[in-house]
């Protein structure tokens, strides 16, 4: 992989994309440390270290954010009210005729679709900026108040400034994400994500070492810090491999083209592959079924209900077994969906019949669709349990091993490793193509 970066590097255009992409991932950080006006940092920090329900959410989204979201600085939302609207144009894209038809209409209609998530972007940016100020505005800490000013004209102004600073560094986020897809190297988003995720790790490492301390200062847990620690980074490793294995891994359909006729000349027919990957649906699922399921940890939270309305949304406790639970079978629904809107078996088969190729053994037409059909129903039930098993894995490992906050979540792990794998093959197939215009040149 270093390596891959090194020979990009000496490439003129593909130096120039990284260090793009690298002066927008410092902006991002940059963004994820300017305080939002009226607001008490570090009453802020107390507060949100404190909390016991909602707080794995809230971690979750402190984590994508870099550590913004507890500091309600400039980039405290992060990319979550973008990736919430892609989900429901795609969610709409299959309910809905009319984007369905936008989605066919190829370059023109993908820019339409992008205007509109964009609005909706907007919109989920203020309402989320105006349910986080509404969550603040009511909580203190060692008697502090978090937000500065909460009556009165001062008060009206205070939230106006917080929750349009908030809206901005959301819709900024989104414009810094579509210029790295422009400009820079790797898709945007997950670039961003990426970067959160990377800017909290020294904090992973710093509690590693303090464990490692507190191993010398109380003798009694020796074994809990000495032990405890390598069994969590040999499981970290041991996740990573799977993941790196399981993105490489494809199931390879058989091609057989017939002989064709071009001019004067016939060409033999050539042996093929048509390969599937078993993680089609990357790291979306994950994604779509935490967004779903952060609802009623979000409503819990914000309005703090009471009566029988607290009790069905403390059933959905992110360390609940029923949360556990719906969050497995949603992640392998959302797997399925994301693969039936992704691949069209028709479209494949009639590709491969207008190209001359066929499966071997199998009939051309709808013989090889319902074959198409039946190997990315199963390739994708692997997939889903692959990834079902790394999101929950980490809540399971968490509640037996009595060192909070040291293990990463797997959505985490499978964002760090997923982009990372996906942006050196990015470079290395623009390095490629780079060779081969230099020889036909």
């Amino acid at each position: 992989m270093f390596e891959s970066i090194k020979q990009a590097w000496k490439t003129g255009d593909l130096r120039k994309k990284l260090f793009y992409t690298i002066v927008i991932m410092v902006v991002f950080r940059i963004g994820s440390l300017i305080p939002v006006p009226f607001l008490d940092v570090y009453a802020l920090k107390g507060f949100m270290g404190n909390l016991s329900d909602g707080g794995a959410l809230l971690a979750y989204f402190d984590t994508l954010s870099g550590g913004a979201f507890a500091q309600a600085t400039f980039f405290a939302m992060s990319v979550n009210p973008y990736i919430n609207s892609s989900i429901i144009m795609q969610l709409m894209g299959v309910a809905l005729p009319s984007l369905e038809a936008l989605q066919r209409e190829g370059e023109e209609g993908r820019k339409k679709i992008n205007a509109i998530t964009r609005i909706v972007t907007i919109f989920l940016g203020v309402t989320q900026g105006f349910a986080y100020y509404a969550f603040l505005r009511y909580h203190t800490f060692g008697g502090v108040p978090i937000v500065k000013y909460t009556n009165g004209f001062d008060g009206v102004f205070s939230a106006f400034v917080i929750v349009s600073v908030f809206t901005a560094g959301t819709a900024l986020m989104m414009w810094l994400g579509e210029r790295i897809n422009e400009k820079g190297v790797g898709n945007g988003v997950s670039i961003l994500m990426f970067a959160g995720i990377v800017s909290r790790m020294p904090t992973l490492i710093t509690r590693i070492f303090a464990y490692i301390y507190l191993a010398f200062e109380d003798p009694a847990h020796y074994w809990m810090y000495f032990i405890l620690v390598p069994i969590c980074l040999l499981v970290f490793t041991g996740m990573t491999w799977l993941i790196v294995f399981m993105n490489d891994a494809e199931r390879r359909i058989p091609i057989q083209y017939a002989k064709r006729v071009v001019g004067r000349k016939l060409f033999d027919g050539q042996s093929s592959h048509l390969p599937l990957k078993i993680g089609l649906a990357g790291v979306m699922p994950i994604i779509f079924a935490s967004s779903i399921l952060s609802v009623p940890s979000m409503i819990n939270l914000f309005t703090s209900p009471t009566g029988w309305v607290k009790t069905f949304l403390d059933a959905f406790s992110v360390n609940g077994i029923i949360y556990t639970i719906i969050y497995f079978v949603l992640i392998i629904m959302f797997a399925y969906f994301y693969v039936s809107i992704s691949y069209n078996p028709i479209e494949i088969s009639n590709n491969l019949r207008q190209g001359g190729g066929a499966i071997p053994g199998i009939r051309p037409g709808k013989p090889t669709t319902e074959y198409l059909s039946k190997i990315l129903s199963r390739i994708t039930l692997m997939g889903a349990l692959f990834l079902a098993f790394i999101a929950i894995f980490p809540m399971l490992f968490g509640a037996f091993v009595p060192m909070g906050g040291l293990f990463m979540s797997g959505t985490s792990i499978v964002i760090l490793v997923g982009v990372a794998l996906e942006t050196v093959k990015l470079v290395k197939s623009q390095m490629m193509m780079r060779k081969y215009k230099g020889f036909l040149d």
